[in-house]
């Protein structure tokens, strides 16, 4: 078989290029010392409801302004579906789910989390203004999905 002259430029152009972007990527990763997660919290999806802290789900005080969110991000709810906050604390957000993959997003901060069966999700955000913030899936989760949302009032 014949590769014509041009064809066979354009493909080692492409290989060459492929080569560059690797080596690109592989040096950015060991230069930033970008690694994979490791040490997340896993979580039995078939379980959620029998094990602890998600058993009973919401607000725990850990200490002055420091507060623990428990949410159980399924099929169409979050547990709980209302949470309210001091204004100027600090709250770490553990959510799991125990059946499909949901979002887990704060608009106007930056929480903003995918909630996958098996694994304990966190993140942390200080509230310093007082309102009401929406709390929204934004990961497809089936037929239901628009009504998958909650609220936070920060008072």
């Amino acid at each position: 078989m014949h590769v014509h002259r041009y064809e066979r430029i354009w493909i080692a152009f492409g290989v060459i290029m492929l080569v560059v972007f690797l080596s690109a990527i592989a040096f950015a990763s060991v230069a930033d010392n970008i690694n994979p997660p490791s040490g997340m919290q896993t979580i039995d999806p078939t379980k959620v409801a029998q094990t602890p802290p998600f058993d009973h789900p919401g607000l725990r005080k850990i200490g002055d302004g420091r507060y623990e969110a428990y949410y159980v991000a399924q099929v169409f709810q979050f547990t709980p579906s209302d949470l309210k906050i001091p204004v100027n604390s600090t709250v770490s957000f553990y959510v799991t789910s125990p059946d499909v993959v949901h979002g887990f997003f704060i608009p106007n901060t930056d929480v903003n989390m995918m909630v996958i069966p098996g694994w304990v999700n966190t993140s942390t955000h200080t509230f310093t203004k007082r309102g009401t913030y929406l709390l929204i899936c934004h990961e497809y989760c089936g037929i239901g999905h628009q009504n998958m949302f909650g609220k936070i009032e920060v008072q």
